[in-house]
């Protein structure tokens, strides 16, 4: 059976904000708060080279 992978980062291509994964409370967490900016939609590094079918 094939296993999809999930990201664990991310990061805003406008302001920098970076999040990580947490699987606990299963929502994306802001990293070392780095909020970045308070009224940024947020555009993230989603562009298409991630693979999320697993070997």
């Amino acid at each position: 059976m094939t296993e999809l992978k999930r990201p664990t980062a991310r990061t805003c291509e406008r302001c920098g904000r970076q999040e990580h994964w947490d699987g606990d409370a299963e929502s994306w967490r802001v990293t070392d708060g780095e909020v970045g900016q308070r009224f940024c939609i947020h555009e993230w590094d989603i562009n298409g080279t991630f693979n999320p079918v697993g070997e």
